[in-house]
Formats: C-alpha cells, sequence, structure tokens
C-alpha cells in the first residue's frame, strides 16, 4: 500500500472528507487531492501532522506495503542484535540520520536497525558496535568508506528497540530530521540532539531534550517529565488537551507562554500537578500548546 492509499484508507475510516482533512491540517483540499493521487507528498511538518492526528507513525506512513510484506519494509537494511540479561543503563550515539526511532519491546535482545531505499552499499558503509560494559550498553554507529553524516541524513533511517524489562537510563544523541521515542518507560532518558521535530508517543518517565535549534515537540501523552534545555532558541510543545502539568521556566531569561487551537491565552498550568513542563537554558522561550489536529 502506498501513502497516497494508506492516507486515503485511513481518512476514510476516520469519517473525515478531504476538506475535513484539509481544515485540520491547516493546508488546502488540493493538497490533500494530491496526497491521495499520489501527485504530491506532504513535507515534513505536514506529515508529522498527519502521524500525530491518525496515531500511526511516519515510518508506518512511508512504508510501501505489496502483497505480504511488512510494514516498515525497506529495499536495504542492516541488522545489529545483542542479547541482554538483566537492567542496563544504555549510553548511544548514532551521528546523523533522516529518521530515527527509539522504541521499548517486549524481548530480550537490543535490536539497531538501520535502512534505506537509496544505498544498496548500506551494510558495508555503517558499522554498528555495541560494547556491553559492566552494567552500561554502548551502541554506536560508524560511517565508513568516506559516506558523509549530509549523505546518512538524506538516505538512511535508524531503529532502535530495547528490551522493556531491562531498560535502566537512557543517553542518546543522534542528528536527525525527525526523533521518535515510543513505548517507553524507563527513569530518565537524556536526549542530545540536533533536530527541528520531536514525537514523544506513549513515553513514561523523565525526558530531557538538549537542543539548540527550534523544535516542535508533540507529546501524545504527559507521563512524568519533560525538560527541555536550550540557548537562544524558540519551542512549541503540544499536549493533549486534557493533560495537566507544572510548567518551570529556570535559566537566564527564559520565558513561558500558551496557545489553544493557535491562538495565545492564559496560562493553564496546575501547580503540584505530577506531570512537569521544564525550560531551562538562556534567553530562550517556550509555547506550551493544546491543539485537536495534533492529537
Amino acid at each position: 500500500m502506498t501513502f497516497a492509499e494508506k492516507l486515503k484508507s485511513i481518512r476514510k475510516q476516520a469519517g473525515m472528507s478531504q476538506e475535513q482533512l484539509a481544515e485540520k491540517l491547516g493546508v488546502s483540499r488540493q493538497a490533500v487531492t494530491k496526497w491521495e493521487t499520489d501527485t504530491g507528498i506532504p513535507d515534513i511538518e505536514n506529515m508529522m501532522a498527519v502521524s500525530a492526528l491518525f496515531d500511526i507513525s511516519i515510518d508506518e506512513l512511508l512504508s510501501n506495503e505489496k502483497g505480504a510484506k511488512k510494514p516498515a519494509d525497506y529495499l536495504y537494511e542492516s541488522v545489529t542484535e545483542y542479547d541482554i540479561d538483566e537492567p542496563k543503563r544504555y549510553d548511544m550515539k548514532f551521528g546523523g540520520a533522516k529518521q530515527f526511532t527509539l522504541s521499548g519491546y517486549e524481548g530480550e535482545k537490543i535490536r539497531v536497525r538501520l535502512v534505506s531505499n537509496t544505498m544498496p552499499t548500506l551494510q558495508n558503509d555503517f558499522k554498528v558496535r555495541i560494547d556491553d560494559i559492566r552494567k552500561r550498553i554502548d551502541v554506536e554507529v560508524n560511517r565508513k568508506n568516506g559516506v558523509t553524516e549530509a549523505t546518512a541524513k538524506e538516505a538512511v533511517s535508524i531503529f532502535v528497540q530495547i528490551p522493556t524489562p531491562y531498560i535502566g537510563k537512557i543517553e542518546c544523541a543522534v542528528n536527525a530530521e525527525t526523533v521518535e521515542i515510543r513505548s517507553l518507560e524507563c527513569e530518565s532518558i537524556e536526549l542530545d540532539i540536533k533536530t527541528p521535530n520531536v514525537i514523544l508517543a506513549d513515553v513514561t518517565g523523565t525526558v530531557e531534550i538538549n537542543c539548540n535549534l527550534d523544535m516542535e515537540v508533540v507529546c501524545h501523552s504527559l507521563n512524568g517529565e519533560v525538560a527541555i534545555n536550550q540557548v537562544s532558541a524558540t519551542s512549541k510543545i503540544y499536549v493533549p488537551q486534557d493533560a495537566t502539568f507544572t510548567a518551570v521556566a529556570k535559566g537566564i531569561g527564559t520565558s513561558i507562554s500558551y496557545e489553544k487551537d493557535g491562538k495565545q491565552t492564559e496560562p493553564f498550568s496546575v501547580p503540584e500537578s505530577e506531570n512537569i513542563i521544564e525550560l531551562n537554558g538562556i534567553k530562550s522561550e517556550l509555547v506550551i500548546c493544546t491543539d485537536r489536529e495534533r492529537h
């Protein structure tokens, strides 16, 4: 099933017309028609909006299923696995990628999957190293044969699965167009990233995001703390309409404001909530948004 077929199918399942979908995404009906007739494809911002609206990953939206092929089927892939038998701390460095997805699953292996539709030499050009050091797992992706980070960001996506029973703290560094964290429950995850787009779906615990780019962070739910650390950046975080949280601004020259359905509004932070949204850094702004179109 192509993206065009998939979009048309999930739109109809949701009982929406093309006009209604266009309105929710803030685009023209003609744009939706182009997407559904395979004469155009959404840019990354609209793709993220479709992903959030229908609660389906970008990977699933872009996978091209034929016959009995699995979702997320790619022309080229390289998979590295390692058995885990006890709780570990994970320290992971991935470099550049087009898309990065980290998720928990009910298994006993850490699984690092590199995929591409345009790089037949993928297995030779990238080396995944996994080191087991006492209570810590180190993961690193190294480029070979002169492959640049720019090429990796254009051609390669990375999907990492960590066994849920053995997740301790996680530190993860990656440079990607989109970073997704899904189905993950852990004490804390620290993301050192360069990305304009972050998706948090079914994540429980403390998520710390270190990024000095302007970002859009889409939270499908709030179960813990999201701390955003930035210098001279302006970002938005989208939360569900029924989410309760305490918002805290720390650092020098930081500020938090609020929007509902695209319009500035009074603060809707709830004092002493168990969930926390925190902004840290220098001369940075965070807009907390509740928007039906993003959920």
